[in-house]
């Protein structure tokens, strides 16, 4: 990540590429029937590329020319270049995510593109994920898929490889994802958005010999990035044990490099009750991970995220004022993967800032509230939260609680419930949120507009 310099016409596949960038004429443009390639924008020309969806057009970044596509309420919004008869060859770009609509919005690049609707893409998600996708005649499979801190307005580099049966596929200089597919034996590259506005840059292709094979079948892991070695999850409804312990005096800072606490067990902070204003045990700075880790009473106001952050495998053991409360600005996007917590009297997760929560592959037993938008915080704004795979064991009163006035939303799948009084817990719920005094209750239930939610998400035991 991290902003472009100035140095432009970079060329990014050394000798191999030379010749053919020492070719292109002033207007920057560049012959795309050529195996290697590369192009920055720096003369002002999209000159080769082909259009399908969304409003694009070669625009000024900080002085930088990019490719920008604009349309946010866009579906779909491709652009395409190059030879169909393309085989064995990797794509880099440089990519900025500008905004998303959605959590499934996204935004990246494509390999092997037949059509509009045949291709391979690499793309980020507004959920805080990189998927490796086939489309085959619009029909979307997931190859592979992984966990990241996906932060509108920062740069990501990213990379596809296609060769054989084999795609690949790495952000930021680390291999991520890799999957294995017959469906599309060549095609052209492309860029793309999807319910998203995207800056594009730095496009490079580069002839590559065979890849191995992915070593499994095509893995859904939700590895985070960054990534380190972590035990394995215990099963729903286990708790972890402890590898020691450390008594907790004063906030833990955690810087943007993450902490690892190796399933150390952390206590001691605060008195243990709802007392608002409470220190946090640890406090995240943006875009930090924090993994592995088992929080203890007393645990202060648990955990604080200043902006995006990763949660990952994290387990409070008795919740007091809050387990986590996400405070970052309209753009952050925050994960909670793996872990769980129980015996929290009031809520779990308080969402005080802006952007989008998601939580993953999480359980949660004697409870009050799974989440809560900020009902009276003194600044207001639109919040969104995103619930897959979550067990919830009663007691516990309501899985959400958004304020639809300013345009709060909820979105629940694959949510198990169980325990005696499981079908009295609500699913998600709507206020009038304020920025003083009380909020006013004002209904329940799926609306497939802040709360979205069918039948099927829901399985009660």
């Amino acid at each position: 990540m991290g902003e472009k310099g100035t140095r432009r016409r970079r060329v990014l596949l050394g000798a191999a590429v030379a010749g053919v960038v020492a070719a292109v004429g002033a207007a920057g443009t560049i012959a795309f029937a050529e195996a290697s390639f590369s192009t920055d924008f720096a003369g002002g020309s999209a000159s080769g590329w082909s259009r399908s969806g969304g409003s694009w057009a070669v625009a000024s970044d900080g002085g930088n020319n990019v490719y920008r596509q604009s349309k946010l309420d866009s579906e779909v919004a491709r652009v395409f270049a190059g030879d169909k008869d393309l085989t064995a060859y990797a794509v880099q770009a440089r990519v900025k995510p500008t905004n998303f609509s959605r959590p499934e919005g996204f935004a990246g690049i494509g390999a092997r593109a037949q059509s509009a609707t045949s291709l391979y893409r690499l793309v980020l998600t507004g959920a805080g994920k990189v998927e490796l996708q086939t489309l085959n005649s619009g029909a979307l499979q997931v190859l592979s898929s992984a966990t990241v801190p996906v932060t509108p307005g920062a740069w990501y580099t990213l990379k596809i490889e296609v060769s054989g049966a084999t795609v690949r596929g790495s952000v930021d200089g680390k291999a991520l994802l890799s999957g294995s597919s017959t469906l599309l034996p060549s095609g052209q590259i492309g860029l793309t958005t999807g319910h998203a506005t995207a800056d594009f840059d730095d496009i490079a292709v580069s002839e590559i010999g065979a890849l191995p094979a992915p070593a499994t079948s095509a893995p859904t892991a939700t590895t985070p990035v960054p990534t380190t070695s972590a035990p394995a999850k215990p099963a729903a409804g286990a708790w972890p044990k402890s590898t020691g312990e450390e008594k907790v005096d004063g906030t833990i800072n955690v810087p943007a490099s993450g902490l690892d606490g190796g399933m150390k067990r952390y206590y001691g902070l605060g008195d243990g009750g709802q007392g608002e204003s409470q220190d946090p045990m640890f406090k995240l700075a943006d875009g930090a991970v924090l993994e592995n880790v088992i929080i203890g009473a007393p645990a202060g106001d648990g955990v604080h995220c200043s902006g995006s952050c990763i949660l990952k495998n994290v387990w409070w053991e008795d919740v007091g004022e809050d387990a986590a409360t996400f405070k970052g600005g309209p753009s952050a996007r925050y994960l909670v993967g793996g872990g769980g917590a129980r015996s929290a009297s009031d809520k779990v997760f308080q969402h005080n800032g802006g952007g989008t929560l998601t939580v993953r592959n999480f359980q949660v037993e004697d409870f009050g509230k799974l989440y809560r938008s900020c009902g009276n915080c003194g600044t207001q704004q639109k919040r969104a939260v995103v619930f897959e795979n979550i067990t919830v064991t009663a007691p516990g009163k309501a899985l959400a609680g958004i304020n639809t006035n300013y345009g709060d939303t909820a979105r629940f799948s694959g949510i198990t419930i169980a325990g005696n009084g499981a079908n009295k817990i609500a699913i998600c719920e709507k206020y009038e949120g304020v920025t003083s005094g009380e909020p006013t209750k004002i209904g329940s239930g799926a609306d497939d507009t802040h709360c979205v939610y069918s039948t099927a998400d829901i399985t009660y035991r």
